[in-house]
């Protein structure tokens, strides 16, 4: 196998900069740097790094070797922690290039081989993605503990569970005149049901480990004029979003992206919903309902109109929305059913933004347990259990016990499709393809 190096740093001018090897060349590759065998294993050196090739000097670094297979690939490794100028990485990587048996890595090569040599299953490999793209604190949890194995674990425990009752109606078969532990339909159905059920209450889960990965959308809907834009850039802290008093200046979506609890949160301003005076507006009303349509959560906005009453009637509003009643500064009405702030003033928007905190916390889970985080995980799920509500109906139903393990055989695979276990190569690519060079 040929030996890889990659820059596992991010890219760019910094105080320190990471070079990564792994493969059988590894050792030889410092020695030629270094003129220095690797020394002791996870013993950090400072080491002057020179040009094999001209002798010239490149930088004084901290090396560190890993002898297979206690690495992180599996393979012998060693990184070189360089200073971080540019020209600094340049020679280093040149001088690497010009030595025999090393290559650049490709994407993700890195983390692929340390999934090749069971370093790391799917799940945790799609973690640690997770883990380097986190952008607030509750991603960087769930993301740390499916790197860590939990989802892991749980998926391999439940095939374990299936491959044990595929045994016994295997042994059925195989055997059909000698003893075996118990008749199939006794043997499989309670443990059989366990399982099934276990699997059905962890795909009941509301998508909260998807969409704390990716993040919920909030969309601000309502009519023209109602302050929408200035709500906006309230909650951004910033101006994201033209504000002006002439009816329909919003005629395409506006997303911010905010941090709310440790909630990353994509908020969208659409654009006023009314009769379009133009085919421009009229795609942006177009666009607007659409997106208020596929939002996770919506804010109906309607504005005060300076004489005790509303603008609107909260036409728009739906069941579970949040209700907004905005500049509130202009005179608010005596009664409704809603939040009242002032996007001029700022008043009532620390009470808006509990209220956003409240509902986007309760649509994902922040709890420490193994959640579904990738629509991949739920197909392999609904997978095994469409084939394990098949044996329950072959159970049931007298069907051959040939047919009943297929379906075992499926479920399992399945699971096993999840983890890497099973059918790898068709995985591959698709877990490993969003892999930056170094990791």
């Amino acid at each position: 196998m040929d030996t890889i190096y990659a820059l596992s740093s991010a890219a760019g001018r910094a105080g320190v900069a990471v070079i990564r090897l792994s493969g059988p060349e590894a050792a030889h590759a410092l020695e030629a740097l270094t003129g220095r065998g690797p020394g002791e294993p996870r013993m950090a050196e400072l080491r002057r790094l020179r040009d094999p090739a001209s002798g010239v000097a490149i930088d004084r670094a901290l090396v560190l070797y890993f002898r297979a297979p206690a690495s992180f690939t599996g393979e012998d490794v060693v990184e070189l922690h360089l200073h971080g100028g540019r020209a600094v990485v340049a020679a280093a990587v040149d001088a690497l290039s010009g030595l025999g048996g090393l290559r650049a890595a490709e994407p993700g090569e890195f983390t692929r081989r340390a999934f090749e040599h069971g370093k790391l299953d799917l799940t945790e490999v799609e973690g640690l993605a997770d883990l380097i793209d986190a952008e607030t604190e509750a991603q960087r949890r769930q993301a740390l503990y499916q790197m860590e194995g939990a989802l892991g674990r749980l998926y391999e425990d439940w095939r374990g569970r299936l491959m044990r009752l595929l045994a016994y109606a295997e042994a059925e078969i195989d055997f059909p005149d000698e003893e075996v532990p118990g008749d199939l339909l006794r043997t499989l159905g309670p443990e059989l049901e366990t399982l099934r059920s276990d699997i059905a209450i962890h795909l009941k889960d509301g998508h909260r480990g998807e969409r704390l990965r990716e993040g919920v959308e909030v969309a601000i809907v309502g009519p023209p004029n109602a302050g929408k834009s200035s709500l906006l850039n309230r909650l951004a802290r910033r101006e994201a979003a033209i504000v002006s008093a002439e009816a329909g200046t919003t005629r395409d979506v506006v997303e911010v992206r905010l941090d709310l609890g440790g909630v990353p949160v994509t908020l969208a301003d659409t654009a006023g919903l009314r009769e379009a005076s133009g085919d421009i507006e009229a795609e942006g009303v177009r666009r607007a309902l659409a997106r208020a349509e596929a939002a996770d959560l919506r804010i109906v906005v309607e504005a005060c109109d300076g004489a005790g009453g509303l603008t609107g009637d909260f036409a728009n509003a739906r069941e579970g929305d949040i209700r907004l009643v905005n500049k509130i500064d202009l005179g608010a009405p005596e009664e409704a059913d809603a939040l009242f702030v002032s996007a001029t003033t700022g008043e009532g928007l620390d009470l808006l933004e509990q209220a956003l905190s409240s509902r986007v916390s309760s649509a994902v889970s922040l709890k420490a347990h193994p959640i579904i985080t990738r629509s991949r995980h739920r197909e392999g799920l609904q997978a095994c259990l469409a084939g394990l509500d098949r044996v329950e109906d072959g159970l049931r139903g007298g069907r051959e016990t040939e047919l009943v393990a297929e379906d075992l055989r499926l479920a399992a695979r399945a699971l096993g499709r999840i983890t890497g276990r099973v059918d790898v190569e068709d995985l591959l690519d698709i877990v490993f393809r969003d892999f930056c060079i170094g990791k």
